[in-house]
């Protein structure tokens, strides 16, 4: 007889195993415990298995999870009264209750997809994939897309201004707003969409978009958030 593995979960180096039958309940109360925030459900999250496939069901009422796989490449919001499959095999989840940010790590077992190599061995040269980037235009997008490759999860809420983005780099903003006119032009020019300016001229947009392509489809990965250091430090020497 095939006995199904179980889900293991990791929170905060706290490991649960989760058994076909079994409902395994995050919240204030439940099989996860997160008791001293009072702004979090008393039951939020429902893991359970169903369906020849393991499930996340949002049971609460006001909070959304992001369900993200490991390396950033998918992410899903599920929110309030929803519930979604998990088919990767490592994935986390990702919700906000109060000023607090928790991040829920899942080991999926008989995972349903799987993630692909798409050039990921040419990262860190100047030429990623069908696209080729300068330095330049590419630390400009690691600035952009650090709390993406930092905290798998992130929203496009956390992508910085232009203003923050050119400081964590030491460059002035004017440079910084030319460079991500050149790189948006030039990933516009072989097919991705959203990063033209549009009619209302809303910036926040084409940088959320830029991130999203970059982090997917790993023209950024997370080993390059050290260059931003390196720029920052050659560029603060430079102007002493």
């Amino acid at each position: 007889m095939h006995t199904r593995p179980s889900l293991e979960i990791d929170f905060a180096g706290e490991y649960y195993h989760v058994t076909p039958g079994q409902v395994f309940v995050i919240g204030r109360v439940g099989d996860l415990a997160i008791d001293d925030n009072p702004f979090l459900h008393r039951h939020f999250l429902e893991l359970s298995y169903q369906d020849g496939l393991w499930w996340v069901a949002n049971v609460g009422s006001r909070i959304a999870v992001t369900v993200a796989e490991s390396s950033g490449q998918m992410q899903s919001w599920v929110g309030p009264g929803t519930r979604l499959p998990l088919v990767m095999q490592n994935m986390s989840l990702v919700f906000t209750a109060g000023p607090t940010t928790y991040e829920i790590d899942l080991t999926i077992p008989e995972s349903v997809y799987q993630t692909t190599n798409t050039g990921k061995d040419e990262v860190g040269q100047t030429t990623v994939g069908q696209v080729a980037l300068t330095p330049s235009q590419k630390l400009l997008i690691v600035a952009l897309a650090e709390p993406w490759l930092t905290r798998i999860g992130t929203g496009a809420s956390d992508i910085p201004t232009s203003a923050a983005a050119a400081a964590r780099l030491g460059w002035t903003q004017t440079k910084f707003n030319r460079k991500l006119d050149n790189v948006c032009d030039k990933l516009a020019g072989i097919g991705v969409r959203g990063l033209k300016s549009d009619s209302t001229g809303n910036a926040t947009h084409r940088r959320s978009r830029l991130v999203e392509y970059a982090v997917a489809s790993q023209l950024v990965v997370p080993d390059d958030v050290a260059l931003l250091d390196k720029e920052y430090e050659a560029n603060t020497d430079t102007q002493i």
